[in-house]
């Protein structure tokens, strides 16, 4: 197959653990042909269809566990090709979900109506935004607020004592916030995360489960994967992320994780979501990841059990059945 993966530089993956890597690196095990762009590369004009400026590349032999970032790719050429003449177009932008990251799907979606085949699917990405896509499953999730109103949030507070805080926009943790029964600093930090009513605030009751771990659960297909990857926070961190210095333990799912990714996964594959990351405190889901969900190598080391090969199963097969 002659597989298009939009995502950030290519000059910026740390291969070590990058999920766009282990994908790229299976599909050429699999003689997959490997072309690279970002969404700013995308182009339409009246009269013709959706193309792409676009990098063929070769993944050189590269240990990624010296250390050391190699040169880990060699760009073949360079050319604008239309989108549909791709057999499959993984969109593996990095949040934030802004603007230019909306554009993008809409020109994804003009490409899907000219014959492109793009996972995950770019309505899909657009109706699912990653901190609000929990709402629809009420069952799962903590007691949670979302508003732009201070007041209500101090009111989740006097009831709920011990809250976490959160941008909608942001990912890696970051921008995330704990007040205690104490209340210390919750005006200020109210007032840097609603920006005088400027922005929408996530508000979520503390799980202490997290000290076992933000447990990122994957489902390719509609079907977990049957490890997770425990990102457990470190030292008096409140965030169990990688990006902020959370350690990834691999572990087999629970019977919770089992039962909110029973329940989500046919629902989400359903709607053209290929890869969604299930983010699970305890037994409570927490967010509903569909841009770039990660943790493949992490788990894959830990456990030996082949994530990017059964996500390039899950590509291959829905390639065949469109």
């Amino acid at each position: 197959m002659d597989t298009l993966f939009i995502a950030d530089p290519l000059s910026s993956f740390k291969i070590h653990k990058d999920t766009s890597f282990a994908m790229m690196r299976e599909a050429r095990k699999r003689g997959h042909r490997l072309f690279a762009c970002e969404p700013r590369h995308l182009v339409w004009q009246r009269g013709g269809v959706v193309q792409a400026d676009v990098q063929a590349i070769t993944l050189t032999d590269t240990d990624t566990n010296t250390g050391v970032q190699p040169e880990w790719f060699r760009i073949d050429s360079y050319s604008r090709m239309p989108l549909k003449g791709f057999d499959a177009i993984v969109m593996r932008k990095d949040p934030p979900f802004d603007s230019e990251f909306f554009y993008a799907t809409h020109l994804l979606e003009q490409a899907e109506r000219e014959g492109a085949r793009v996972f995950n699917k770019p309505r899909a990405l657009r109706d699912h935004p990653e901190k609000l896509a929990i709402m629809e499953f009420p069952q799962f999730i903590a007691p949670t607020l979302v508003t732009r109103d201070p007041e209500a949030i101090r009111h989740f507070h006097t009831e709920h004592q011990d809250i976490i805080l959160k941008p909608l926009d942001g990912m890696g943790g970051m921008g995330i916030f704990r007040v205690r029964d104490d209340g210390l600093n919750l005006g200020s930090i109210i007032e840097t995360l609603n920006r005088d009513g400027a922005q929408t605030v996530m508000v979520q009751k503390y799980l202490p489960a997290i000290s076992a771990g933000d447990k990122r659960v994957l489902l390719i297909g509609g079907k977990p994967v049957p490890f997770c990857l425990a990102r457990i926070p470190q030292g008096n961190e409140v965030r169990g992320n990688l990006a902020a210095g959370g350690k990834g333990v691999a572990q087999t799912l629970s019977a919770g994780d089992h039962a909110i990714a029973q329940s989500l996964g046919p629902i989400l594959a359903a709607r053209g979501l290929l890869l969604v990351g299930l983010d699970v405190i305890g037994d409570c889901l927490t967010e509903i990841n569909v841009t770039s969900p990660t943790c493949f190598q992490e788990i894959t080391n830990q456990t030996g059990c082949d994530v990017a090969a059964m996500f390039l199963d899950a590509l291959e097969a829905a390639v065949a059945s469109a």
